[in-house]
């Protein structure tokens, strides 16, 4: 009977995450570029980057980060986790008044169906909005996972789906190494790109190292570090509310 039970619920996730259990269809990236209700990255012809972090806050990785991305005038956007914003809200108030923008990643980076997305989506708006006193305007998929469903649900609060560019995934959770994590960012940059690291979910020390050689690096290349909102408006992609 556990097995059975598990199995179903199995089947459900999926049914949610994939379109169907049978395997249905569904649409990819080109698709969704199309609708303009999902970005990767965009073509630019100024030298703008838009780094990214997920999972946040940490009580102690962030600060960091913060630091680093202060001493070279860089500016981010955080996909915060709701629990987190709740529990260290003065890290979220930080983000706000240096400039960065705060994105919703769900309340407690899980799902299984679309109501409980809503749930998650509308609890982690409500937290960052009684910090910062203003709605997230992106969101961002747990683990990149998207489908109609996905989409439709954050499209129909509001949001735009924020992705991050395939080559500039640096997969820092997986805690690569420092030279690993420079490398994919540096050897891989160009305007328009949207870099995914993450500031919570373990040890996120060599992000910070990295950041330190990464930024100076593109900098002295003549790269701006801009918010995923000036992004978009740099290149004519209005952002809405």
């Amino acid at each position: 009977m556990k097995l059975l039970v598990c199995n179903i619920g199995i089947i459900f996730i999926l049914f949610f995450v994939t379109g169907s259990y049978s395997g249905a269809e569904e649409h990819g990236r080109a698709y969704f570029e199309k609708t303009g209700d999902v970005i990767w990255d965009i073509k630019a012809e100024e030298k703008v980057i838009a780094l990214t972090f997920d999972d946040g806050p940490h009580s102690v990785y962030t600060p960091q980060i913060l630091d680093v991305l202060a001493k070279y005038n860089a500016k981010a956007t955080f996909f915060v986790i709701g629990e987190h914003a709740k529990k260290f809200p003065h890290l979220i108030s930080r983000e706000k008044i240096e400039g960065h923008e705060i994105a919703n990643h769900t309340y407690t980076h899980s799902y299984s169906n679309q109501d409980k997305l809503e749930e998650e989506l509308r609890k982690t708006d409500e937290v960052i909005y009684n910090i910062t006193g203003a709605y997230p305007l992106f969101y961002r998929p747990i683990g990149g996972e998207y489908n109609e469903r996905i989409v439709n649900t954050a499209v129909q609060q509001g949001f735009r789906v924020i992705m991050w560019s395939w080559h500039q995934d640096t997969q820092d959770w997986k805690r690569p190494g420092v030279n690993k994590i420079v490398s994919k960012v540096l050897s891989g940059a160009r305007p328009g790109d949207i870099v995914l690291f993450h500031d919570a979910g373990g040890d996120r020390s060599q992000t910070v190292e990295a950041l330190q050689d990464i930024l100076p690096a593109l900098k002295k290349e003549g790269y701006t570090f801009v918010t995923v909102s000036e992004l978009l408006q740099r290149t004519g992609i209005e952002v809405f509310n």
